[in-house]
């Protein structure tokens, strides 16, 4: 006698309220202030007379607000490319035991695509609004900061979408470029120009996201590679990838200690850097000599949160201490 097959669970229940709001802070991946932290270094590099006008604080609150809802455009539209191309299933499944499913809700089923999608394309209209009256309040309005704006917008929406650039081989420079680009166009809207040190922190400040992309890349070749997506961890050997990721944490280095050398930054810039320089040696370390790569990624946020903190420091230092490179 055949028995009967039981019955298929029940598919589970969709978030409501609270649940349903927390889904879409996952999405928006709200905890990851990383790229936020420019704004502190705009306002920081500002002449210490400028800091206060009541202009510079309207601008920076709009821009603020205007990044969240990048970020958010950015991460919903890579959410949904990551499913549909089974990428994040990949990378976030059951063989990824240290990575949070809760953190990718389409797949864990918190949230529909449509819902993703919708979210992305609020988000990126949200952020061009509150962008172009960001300009508008900002004590100066050069227009190349202006554009900077606009083209950080349109390349973070291109990122997993559209153009999808993380997926032909972008990624990597887009990551920095991002970076320079969220930092030296905010100053510029609220000094009215930009100098060579600002330049020099725009790239440190990007290097920062992918110092910890890139590891992530690594613990995600499997995934990646199934999907086409063309990292540097993808296309390289694994000894390739290695010594990528050693120049660019050598890069940075060899950025602080030569923005010194050659009178861009302070003298004693190197030396306020100097623990920026060992933790990168540390997580090189962990992510290659002792193959931790998750544990080496996490260590990049705190590391890349350290930098802006110290880079931070010297900005408010640098006008009381002097040297080359004080904020303008």
């Amino acid at each position: 006698m055949a028995h009967d097959s039981p019955p298929a669970p029940a598919p589970a229940p969709r978030p409501t309220g609270l649940a349903k709001a927390a889904a879409y802070a996952r999405l928006a991946k709200l905890d990851i202030i990383d790229y936020y932290l420019g704004l502190v270094l705009a306002w920081t590099l500002l002449a210490p007379a400028a800091r206060f006008e009541p202009a510079v604080w309207a601008a920076l609150v709009l821009l603020l607000v205007g990044e969240v809802c990048m970020v958010a455009a950015m991460t919903s539209f890579d959410d949904v490319t990551g499913l549909r191309d089974g990428s994040d299933a990949a990378n976030y499944g059951p063989d990824a035991p240290r990575r949070k499913l809760a953190r990718k809700p389409l797949i864990a089923g918190t949230l529909t695509e449509r819902e993703a999608v919708r979210l992305g394309t609020a988000a990126a209209v949200a952020a061009a609004l509150l962008w172009a009256s960001a300009v508008w309040a900002a004590p100066h309005q050069p227009p190349w900061a202006a554009a900077g704006l606009a083209l950080c917008l349109f390349f973070a929406v291109q990122y997993s979408w559209g153009l999808k650039i993380s997926y032909r081989g972008g990624q990597e420079v887009f990551l920095v470029a991002l970076g320079v680009g969220l930092l030296v166009a905010p100053y510029g809207l609220l000094s009215g120009t930009v100098h060579a040190f600002a330049v020099v922190q725009g790239v440190l400040f990007g290097l920062g996201p992918l110092l910890f992309g890139v590891y992530s890349n690594t613990n995600d070749i499997p995934g990646d590679a199934r999907v086409g997506r063309r990292t540097v961890a993808v296309l390289a050997s694994p000894r390739g990838n290695a010594a990528f990721v050693g120049a660019v944490s050598a890069a940075e280095a060899l950025i602080i200690v030569g923005a010194a050398a050659s009178g861009i930054a302070p003298w004693w810039f190197p030396l306020a850097m100097a623990p920026v320089i060992a933790l990168r040696a540390l997580q090189f370390t962990i992510g290659f000599l002792r193959h931790d790569i998750l544990r080496a990624r996490n260590l990049g946020i705190r590391v890349h949160r350290v930098s802006v903190a110290l880079l931070a420091a010297a900005n408010l230092a640098a006008p009381l201490v002097g040297g080359a490179g004080a904020a303008a």
